[in-house]
């Protein structure tokens, strides 16, 4: 394996493949680094009753179609095989297990410490995900150590959870659909404040209208993008199931959890919840600490528009949450990042 490329991907998710789907179309010379065993592992490794919330013909990469009946929604295992056939359709150059441990640049040329060697390039893309490390607050190391907990990142089913009363914190996508599945073995709560709703039944019988406005509409190109942008910042809109599916499946709703009291969950209001477990669906944050120069705003996302890191020459990114539009950090709406960036790449000199 050679050591100096032109353009080195990080990450070997959606982003990361669309964006070698796009540099193969242009001739270039690059390599794409992912710390898996198998592409699409990331998938594998969620909850085994995961299915997309988008339908099937908005869930495929450019130029390969998601192999799948029109409006189903795929499982998270669907998912992982396409992205591992997405690969092998277009033969893009994949190096498995290969974790990055540092990015540092030296003068014009960046240099990538990995797990199996160092690497060397003009051009970086950094495909990580909008999502790379879980978070859970701090007060959470206040709770009796009796109290089982874990992110709903390392949930895999109701076996996977001690049995007795359940709280779920966080009324986001995962929060709910993991809520619905543990309510029926066990007394389950949930608390949050609750995300956003977007009508199931139009995506079923008008679904082009709702991808068409999140792709179209929702970008950083219109005037009401910062409202827009501020709507979604506490989790992905509810798609499949509503709040109200929670009240159908016996699971209490509770306002946020604030503090700890006496080794339990205080919530909002001062009321303590005593239970036996609970599952944090409290997101992720970002982790770029593995970068060996400055690169983020004050928040921890990366530093740009539209992908173009606006203080590291060469460097790009592809896959972040809102980085053109509402549908950027989706598998059907990250090909047109992946290829304004290609783009751009293909005209950068240092």
């Amino acid at each position: 394996m050679k050591n100096h490329w032109r353009i080195i991907i990080i990450g070997g998710g959606q982003a990361g493949l669309a964006t070698s789907y796009h540099l193969k179309k242009l001739g270039e010379d690059f390599i794409l680094l992912d710390e898996g065993e198998k592409i699409g592992d990331v998938w594998r490794k969620r909850w085994d009753s995961l299915r997309l919330f988008t339908p099937s013909q908005y869930d495929g990469l450019p130029g390969f179609p998601f192999p799948s009946q029109y409006n189903t929604f795929p499982t998270k295992d669907e998912m992982a095989d396409y992205l591992g056939e997405y690969t092998k359709h277009f033969n893009l150059p994949v190096l498995l297990e290969t974790r990055v441990i540092k990015l540092s640049k030296t003068g014009s040329s960046f240099n990538i410490v990995t797990s199996n060697q160092t690497f060397t390039s003009d051009v970086v893309v950094i495909c990580t995900g909008s999502n790379p490390s879980p978070f859970i607050p701090d007060f959470a190391s206040e709770i009796d150590k009796n109290i089982f907990q874990t992110h709903s990142s390392q949930y895999r089913n109701p076996d996977s959870v001690p049995g007795g009363d359940t709280l779920v914190v966080g009324v986001g996508t995962s929060g709910v659909e993991i809520a619905i599945e543990l309510s029926k073995s066990r007394r389950t709560l949930i608390a949050g404040k609750p995300v956003p709703e977007i009508p199931y039944d139009p995506f079923r019988y008008v679904p082009w209208f709702n991808w068409w406005f999140a792709s179209n509409i929702s970008t950083i190109k219109a005037p009401f993008f910062f409202q827009a942008k501020r709507f979604f910042k506490g989790g992905t809109p509810l798609i499949r199931f509503k709040l109200t599916d929670l009240d159908a499946a016996g699971v209490q709703r509770l306002p946020r959890v604030s503090g700890v009291k006496n080794g339990n969950p205080l919530l909002a209001g001062g009321k303590e919840v005593s239970v036996l477990n609970i599952i944090w669906a409290t997101g992720y944050k970002p982790d770029f600490s593995w970068i060996d120069f400055d690169v983020t705003d004050e928040r921890g996302w990366l530093n740009g528009e539209r992908g173009i890191s606006n203080v590291t020459k060469g460097l790009y990114y592809v896959g972040m949450w809102f980085q053109f539009a509402l549908t950027s950090a989706l598998i059907g709406g990250v090909g047109r990042d992946a290829e304004f960036v290609a783009n751009h790449i293909k005209n950068y000199r240092r």
